[in-house]
């Protein structure tokens, strides 16, 4: 996916996308808008570790790369990739999102995501996961989470999804579809998303 790419405002309504055998919008609800590309470059090469299909060395560089982390890590058979942008509640995500479709009727399942949030309300990582919670709309007594240590960030993970906190305003976060990715898969690649510093 090229870097240049132009982007415009979309309603996170006008994309079906199905998660766990339910069709739901890509954001939260409360988020009016999100970045599309409005293109993505490809070019003819050989599938790269960062998930892209059949792209020129230099665009496999490129998408290796999502608001100065780097990814360094997917599981095989994830779909296409997009890049997204928003932002609720004062704090803005970049998000790589692999998608496998559309369907016959015209639904997208999301393989995984992978983004950054950044913001001042991002102090440490227990403000990380309040506002985590409130964010997924999770009840804070009953979400399940494990303390996690991801490549030397304090994190927390749940059944499909790793987040971690990187310095005061700077967080991570994985998601995966675990009816067709496993454990290892979700925790690789979160292992593997980190500050392009700390590569």
């Amino acid at each position: 996916m090229s870097c240049s790419s132009s982007w415009s405002v979309v309603r996170p309504a006008t994309r079906r996308i199905v998660i766990g055998g339910a069709i739901t919008a890509l954001a939260a609800p409360a988020v009016l808008g999100i970045l599309l590309p409005t293109a993505a470059a490809a070019a003819p090469g050989s599938a790269s570790s960062c998930g892209q299909h059949l792209l020129s060395a230099t665009t496999q560089q490129r998408a290796c790369i999502l608001d100065g982390f780097a990814i360094d890590h997917l599981p095989g058979g994830i779909g296409s990739p997009s890049d997204f942008e928003y932002e609720w509640e004062e704090v803005v995500f970049h998000s790589r999102v692999w998608e496998t479709g559309p369907d016959p009727e015209g639904a997208t399942k999301v393989d995984l995501t992978a983004k950054t949030i950044r913001g001042e309300k991002v102090i440490d990582l227990e403000t990380l996961r309040t506002f985590l919670t409130e964010y997924h709309e999770k009840d804070p007594e009953s979400w399940e989470l494990t303390a996690v240590d991801v490549a030397g960030y304090g994190g927390y993970r749940a059944d499909d999804l790793v987040f971690f906190f990187v310095e005061p305003g700077i967080a991570a976060e994985v998601s995966i579809d675990r009816v067709r990715f496993s454990d290892d898969d979700l925790l690789g690649t979160a292992t593997n998303f980190r500050p392009v510093d700390s590569a």
